[in-house]
């Protein structure tokens, strides 16, 4: 039997026992290749979407005034690899595009992962092109095609619908090699734990190191840290995490000092791969690794840590591996001729199915753990690793926001005017946004009261019509629509469908009573 559909049963089966802790927030995904976003909710309904220009090349991310930063597909790419992307997006909750940056050409391209700052600025991976001639200068063995290295960019919106490129850090600014005296980067490889040796990364498909791949490195994933003002990004081919100062210059970045580890753009800490320094200890990293992030150090289990996506770190199967660092101020400790510690993993979560792919994760403010396994579903598992929750979307990754997250509290909130003194809402997670926090009139139903039921309204979201399904032979009900406000706005009995079409554009509750049991309560979205 298929192991979903068994997750699938065995999770409503514990909803209906009662044994499951609720799913407190959404998901935002971009299939890759696809031009449509979607923020869902727990029931697995649509809560907003936005219709895009161009298709996505999978990495989306929301901010905190409600629009979406993606990476895009740019139809004049010259370069093509994995997760290709070309081009920055921001646009609105209407699918407007704020801004849009190019950032192509036959020398460089933006892919993978980004991540959006503090200050709104915008990270992102991309490839820069080193020819055969560059390759064999700086030590490479077996030069035969040219390579194309890791480089993070920092743009800044201009404000005039594109932005501009403040910063940058390439690796090939900080590589060893022990294989050719007369070439440059010349040196023991063992005695530079902060460097990257050019020689490094295993053979893939042929053609010296980094195979007959441009995509040497295959860096995938990227994660900013605003109190350290450092970055991590991982990198598929080397099985290794690294940490590198943003603080630098760009000049800066291009040394071996300054900034707040006054190390210049060298590379602070790596993990997973001890070999690609030549130091002994256990590659904790087999193959693949995936989405670096910093765990929020809010209270949360494991703050601080780094966690990543280990695609076959639990003998073959993938595991969401969390690392406590050896963090010495804006540095990382390391004995001389040593790998840098931990020696193994400090917390793992043995993932409930493999993903060889992108793939995503993050520990949530309740202790559950988030994971999405690219290509096949996206779940919740809380400290015991009990499934919570489970929506069989494939992405190749997806990002989790909490109700509390003002991005998400602006695209739910409806204006319903429910205080005395001025305009209030009550968004979609219960929450009232905008006016006095001591409301009596504002107290619709929240999130937290939806059902987990079979029972369901299709289509969901619609322009007001929705089809009544999983009833069964059940023709004894009455239903009773409310707003978020709490405002009842329809009260029917025993209908297959319901008609709201005539009503605002927002989110509806749908309570179904069925003699003396609980009301079964469903969230619907009208668009118009």
């Amino acid at each position: 039997m298929d192991f979903k559909f068994i997750c699938t049963i065995a999770l409503f089966f514990s909803v209906l026992a009662g044994k499951t802790q609720d799913f407190n927030g959404y998901a935002l995904y971009n299939s890759q290749n696809s031009s449509t976003t979607y923020l869902i909710d727990k029931n697995g309904d649509i809560a907003h979407s936005w219709s895009c220009n161009v298709n996505g090349n999978y990495a989306v991310l929301l901010k905190e005034n409600g629009n979406i930063v993606r990476g895009g597909v740019y139809n004049n790419n010259q370069l093509n690899g994995a997760a290709i992307g070309g081009m920055i997006q921001e646009y609105d909750p209407s699918g407007t595009v704020v801004w849009e940056f190019v950032y192509s050409t036959s020398d460089y391209c933006q892919h993978h992962d980004i991540e959006i700052m503090p200050n709104g600025n915008v990270l992102f991976l991309a490839w820069e092109v080193k020819s055969t001639a560059e390759l064999t200068a700086a030590g490479y063995d077996g030069a035969n095609s040219s390579k194309w290295p890791t480089r993070i960019v920092e743009i800044q919106p201009d404000g005039n619908g594109s932005a501009s490129v403040i910063w940058e850090w390439h690796i090939w600014d900080h590589l060893i090699q022990d294989f050719d005296s007369s070439k440059d980067n010349y040196g023991v490889v063992a005695d530079h734990p902060e460097l990257m040796d050019i020689n490094a990364v295993a053979t893939q498909g042929g053609g010296g190191p980094g195979g007959n791949s441009g995509d040497w490195f295959h860096a995938n994933g990227i994660n900013y840290n605003e109190s350290l003002d450092q970055i991590v990004f991982t990198a598929r081919h080397a099985s290794e995490f690294f940490i590198i100062d943003h603080s630098t210059t760009t000049a800066e970045a291009a040394t071996h000092s300054g900034g707040n580890s006054s190390q210049g753009g060298d590379l602070l800490y790596r993990w997973g791969n001890p070999s690609n320094y030549g130091a002994s200890g256990a590659q904790i990293v087999p193959a693949a690794v995936h989405d670096p992030r910093w765990i929020k150090d809010d209270g949360r289990e494991n703050g601080g840590f780094i966690q990543i996506f280990n695609n076959e770190g639990d003998n073959g199967n993938s595991s969401v591996d969390a690392i406590d660092t050896p963090q010495n101020g804006y540095n990382y400790t390391i004995t001389p001729g040593s790998a840098f510690g931990p020696s193994s993993y400090t917390w793992r979560h043995s993932c409930l199915d493999n993903a060889y792919g992108q793939s995503a994760h993050d520990k949530l403010s309740n202790g559950n753990t988030f994971v999405n396994l690219s290509n096949e579903y996206m779940y919740e598992v809380d400290a015991n690793d009990n499934i919570v929750w489970q929506y069989n979307a494939s992405p190749a990754k997806a990002f989790r926001y909490e109700c509390t997250h003002p991005g998400v509290q602006l695209l739910m909130g409806v204006d319903c005017n429910c205080d005395a003194g001025g305009s209030a809402y009550m968004d979609n997670c219960g929450i009232c946004v905008g006016g006095n926090t001591g409301l009596t009139e504002c107290s619709g139903v929240g999130i937290e009261a939806i059902s987990s039921s079979p029972v369901a309204l299709f289509p969901n979201p619609s322009t007001g019509v929705f089809e009544l399904r999983g009833l069964g032979t059940i023709n004894d009900y009455s239903i009773e629509v409310t707003d978020v406000c709490g405002k009842i706005i329809r009260r029917i009995s025993s209908v297959s469908s319901i008609d709201l079409s005539n009503e605002s554009r927002g989110i509806y509750f749908v309570a179904i009573y069925i003699a003396d049991a609980n009301p079964i309560v469903k969230k619907v979205s009208v668009i118009k």
